[in-house]
């Protein structure tokens, strides 16, 4: 059988047994918003179960903070623990729930370790060097993520995802641009513009050698391994802030 690499995205809301009804319609929204960011980079279409978790299958060079900060800069943004794998999965069709493979088998079980120790951010390449520095930047993202109020995820959102700068966010919401500087130092809006980048760079570092095989249920690093400074991948939004 012929081998595929994918990423494997799984998104676990956190209480969602508080509230069924209201986590599923908020899923729903979601995962249309999620198929229409990342359009042709889908190996399959996002889906959701229960009413607490999301799934989705991605071109493997794909980048999961689209996803991430989607989910967390929404109007109605609820807590989601995240566990994103990229590894082998088996060839197929149909939505991203009813995929298989060995990429899947490795999220899944990354995904009981987080729930156990309270990870909300998992990234795992494969390798195990990338895979250290990764964990120990993603739980600064989640915490900054995470103590945004309301309104700051309203204009995080407009600057990180539709990488408006402050004058023109000012001008959409209808403010004074001084309002919107006020904004941007107490979301923290550079300080997380500048995690979100370095996160990038440090996970594309990986994909940046194509002919990269570890095994992420394992842990194994690849025999030969991508320059620091090599091709990034390809993201729908750009984490970019201009002040201006």
């Amino acid at each position: 059988m012929e081998e595929l690499r994918g990423l494997v995205l799984i998104g676990e809301v956190i209480g969602a047994e508080r509230d069924r009804v209201g986590s599923a319609a908020w899923l729903r929204e979601l995962v249309a918003e999620l198929d229409a960011a990342y359009g042709e980079q889908r190996l399959a279409p996002f889906g959701f179960l229960q009413g607490d978790e999301l799934q989705g299958l991605l071109a493997a060079e794909s980048d999961p903070l689209v996803a991430i900060l989607h989910a967390a800069l929404g109007p109605a943004s609820r807590p989601v623990r995240w566990v994103c794998v990229r590894g082998c999965v088996d060839p197929g069709e149909g939505p991203a729930l009813e995929r298989t493979g060995q990429a899947y088998a490795a999220a899944h079980e990354a995904m009981k370790s987080a729930r156990a120790v309270r990870d909300r951010l998992v990234l795992r390449t494969g390798r195990d060097d990338i895979d250290e520095l990764l964990a120990n930047m993603t739980p600064a993202l989640a915490d900054l993520l995470e103590g945004l109020t309301a309104r700051q995820r309203v204009v995080a959102r407009l600057a990180l995802i539709d990488a408006l700068r402050q004058s023109e966010v000012a001008e959409r919401l209808g403010v004074r641009r001084a309002t919107i500087s006020v904004s941007f130092g107490r979301a923290r809006i550079q300080s997380l513009a500048g995690l979100v980048a370095a996160i990038r760079r440090v996970y594309a570092t990986e994909s940046a050698n194509g002919s990269s095989t570890g095994d992420p249920s394992r842990g194994t690093a690849p025999a030969s391994a991508g320059a620091a400074g090599g091709a990034t991948a390809p993201a729908p939004e750009t984490a970019t802030v201009a002040s201006r």
